[in-house]
């Protein structure tokens, strides 16, 4: 089986390819430069293969929580790709990739993901592992750090840039060993494919007009009453 994976939910920028088992990752950080990065990351990721688009099965997309403007250009461009190639997707969470991440490099049997939602709250999503996969224990929520159910112990990996913005009030909400504590890990494309896999071999696989981003938040910016207050508490 021949699948790719795309994610910009985040700073990151990353294009995968699952090839008979094997699997090929282009990753950057990309700021705002999705757009510009994402087509020659595809096109860099397939010529090392050396495969054409139109002999991939099915395409993983990350589809949030995360940046508004990321999220949407990813999605975006998983929906015309696969509606060009007419080839079924599988939408996969950013937390679920941040978790399998952690399963990956450090072998955790427990994850707390969290990725900054700005507006002084967090996306975040707790992870147990079952069959080398991260599986969501509850649903995935944006709220203040104080408002989350963070567990009062056992280890735990934790991971995203939720734990780098808000250590300090994380920190205080838990009686959880923290091993590793990683608020530099990113959202990863390759981590989205074992996540992906089994759903298109069960032929789960959804058409393009159906995949949708996950953004969590309605408001997906302060108003300009709310950029003035939080300016004036910080500077107070």
């Amino acid at each position: 089986m021949k699948l790719l994976a795309i994610d910009t939910a985040t700073e990151a920028c990353s294009v995968a390819l699952w090839l008979d088992g094997a699997i090929h990752e282009r990753f950057a950080v990309a700021g705002r430069g999705h757009s510009q990065l994402l087509p020659d990351m595809l096109h860099g990721v397939m010529a090392d293969c050396g495969i054409a688009l139109s002999e991939i099965d099915g395409i993983a997309c990350g589809v949030g929580p995360g940046s508004f403007a990321g999220v949407r250009i990813g999605v975006g461009f998983v929906k015309g790709l696969a509606m060009g190639l007419d080839r079924p997707v599988v939408a996969v969470s950013s937390l679920t990739m941040l978790g399998q991440g952690a399963i990956r490099l450090h072998g955790a049997d427990q994850v707390l993901a969290a990725i900054d939602a700005r507006m002084n709250e967090v996306y975040f999503c707790r992870y147990a592992v079952a069959n080398g996969l991260a599986v969501a224990q509850g649903e995935a929520l944006v709220a203040p750090p104080a408002a989350l159910e963070l567990p009062a112990g056992g280890e735990y990996a934790a991971v995203g840039s939720g734990w780098k913005t808000h250590l300090e009030a994380l920190r205080e909400h838990t009686g959880a060993s923290l091993n590793p504590l990683d608020g530099e890990a990113l959202p990863h494309a390759r981590d989205a494919l074992p996540l992906a896999l089994p759903q298109f071999a069960a032929g789960r696989g959804i058409g393009a007009g159906e995949l949708l981003p996950v953004y969590l938040r309605n408001r997906v910016a302060l108003t300009k009453l709310e950029q003035e207050a939080v300016r004036a508490r910080s500077e107070g």
